[in-house]
């Protein structure tokens, strides 16, 4: 449990991890694993909380501000951020009661601060005479309003009170014109502020809105195109979502189904960014159903092989199964299998699960390359050879499948590659058959159709590796030329997520004919 998703199972994968560029990237998920073992080491702990405290007091500036880094100049979002992530512990009662005088009086600080740039901002739209209130609010305004709910016990000073509701009045107008993050800010500002209309009619057009998927969950669209704004970050956003349907509408179904696509983001995903990682905890620990205390019993049988907790110990923490089948156990009815899982609160009564679980069988055996047929997953390959030649129209691509080759032909490899959902840690192959050399054969990074991969060309194959790999269609190409006669196995295309291996899949095979 205590690894990195690119160190496990080696078995399962198309390449080694020392042989791909994210070995540094395995070490830094190693450590951060390892080091939830000190979690539990309360007296470590206390020393930390102590310790971080000590660190948060002394970076606040005497105006109430935080700065970026020590040194540096108040910063307005750093200090909105801060505040607020002591709003989500004070939510939560994670504030231990030695700690809450102290961390409320750091508070106390910040928000005649942030007041106060905000009746700036306030004053400078007044200056500007806009009198028809078409102003759209900042986001940076939503963000205040919504730090500002989780303190109502510090009312705002008379003077700063017309910029506080000036920009309360203009978020609700405008909530329409903002992203979908801050529409899920605006609406728990206002649902705290006891404008239920406002706050139902959000979440509604909300839902409307959204895309329901049976395997991924609830999510929106501007999440699968993230941005480099602070309020385009899709963790960050459905962290978000599943607060502003917890506390607004109390829809259990909806936040489940919000809570799932965040985990089956995680499946495919290392979450580097802590601020990530924080607002999906804080979300999880929310309401809904629950999933830590359930410990779900899950059954997997394979024709009439069975796999369960009896026979293949889980792991702790992560309920992690694993089996190995040899090969002369192996027969075609473990070609059917089928899944259940009841939840660890009712085994007896044998209740399906609510939690979100996952899982894969793999089948290994041999084949010939040309018989390989095409396989489709979650990734999905076509792989197409053509004959580039010139006419007195430019360069003109024929496919091989219409005729044969010859020494001296100029092969152009066409592969064009579908993912339905944003991955990490991407390793791409593409074998070639013998009598093929490659045009190209220096490996670099290259960028191309905002997609950014490593390709380094090898003895035997191409290689592809994408260390982010967004949801979309992809088409690359590369050149060679023929060197050999006979026939010959040009081998398939092979894509597999290093982080999760059951999200693999392979073109089918070919065989190419030299005369």
């Amino acid at each position: 449990a205590l690894i990195s998703n690119l160190q496990k199972n080696p078995e399962l994968k198309s390449a080694l991890l020392e042989e791909t560029p994210w070995v540094l990237q395995a070490k830094s998920e190693e450590e951060q694993k390892r080091n939830i073992a000190l979690l539990f080491d309360l007296t470590k702990m206390s020393d930390e909380l102590e310790a971080s405290l000590s660190k948060v007091i002394a970076m606040q500036s005497s105006n109430g501000g935080f700065s970026w880094f020590k040194g540096g100049p108040d910063d307005r979002y750093i200090t909105q951020y801060i505040i607020t992530g002591i709003g989500h512990l004070q939510k939560l009662g994670a504030i231990p009661a030695n700690f809450e005088s102290r961390l409320m009086q750091v508070v106390k600080n910040a928000i005649p601060y942030l007041d106060k740039k905000m009746k700036e901002d306030h004053d400078e739209i007044v200056k500007q005479k806009d009198k028809t209130g078409a102003t759209v609010p900042a986001n940076i305004a939503a963000h205040y309003l919504y730090m500002r709910s989780f303190f109502p016990q510090f009312a705002v000073n008379a003077k700063d009170k017309t910029a506080y509701n000036y920009f309360k009045t203009q978020v609700k107008l405008h909530w329409t014109k903002q992203p979908v993050y801050m529409q899920g800010m605006i609406a728990l500002t206002l649902h705290r502020a006891g404008d239920v209309q406002t706050t139902n009619a959000i979440t509604r057009s909300l839902k409307e809105r959204a895309i329901t998927h049976s395997e991924l969950g609830m999510y929106w669209k501007e999440q699968t195109t993230p941005g480099y704004f602070w309020h385009q970050a899709p963790i960050e956003t459905q962290a978000l979502m599943i607060e502003t349907f917890s506390e607004t509408t109390k829809d259990v179904k909806t936040v489940n189904q919000l809570r799932k696509w965040l985990l089956k983001n995680k499946q495919t995903n290392h979450w580097e960014s802590t601020r990530a990682t924080a607002e999906a905890v804080y979300a999880l620990l929310l309401q809904g159903t629950d999933w830590l205390d359930d410990k779900p019993s899950v059954v997997i049988k394979a024709g009439n092989f069975t796999v369960s907790e009896a026979n293949a110990k889980a792991e702790e923490g992560t309920g992690y199964i694993k089996k190995s089948i040899e090969g002369q156990q192996v027969n075609a009815n473990m070609g059917n299998i089928t899944v259940a899982i009841t939840s660890g609160a009712e085994k007896n009564k044998k209740i399906p699960s609510q939690q979100v679980s996952w899982g894969a069988a793999y089948w290994q055996y041999f084949e010939d390359m040309d018989k390989v047929t095409f396989a489709e997953t979650p990734l999905q390959l076509n792989k197409k050879l053509f004959i580039e030649k010139n006419t007195d129209r430019g360069p003109v691509l024929e496919p091989v499948e219409e005729q044969g080759l010859k020494i001296g032909d100029k092969i152009k490899v066409r592969i064009e590659l579908r993912v339905d959902r944003d991955m990490e840690y991407v390793h791409m192959k593409d074998l070639r058959a013998s009598a093929l050399e490659p045009v190209n054969v220096l490996s670099n990074y290259k960028w191309q159709d905002g997609l950014g991969y490593y390709e380094s060309t090898r003895d035997a194959a191409t290689h592809f590796f994408f260390s982010y790999l967004r949801k979309g269609t992809y088409v690359f190409e590369y050149s060679l030329f023929v060197t050999h006669t006979g026939t010959f196995n040009n081998g398939i295309t092979t894509i597999q997520s290093m982080y999760a291996p059951e999200f693999t899949s392979h073109s089918e095979g070919v065989r190419i004919r030299v005369e």
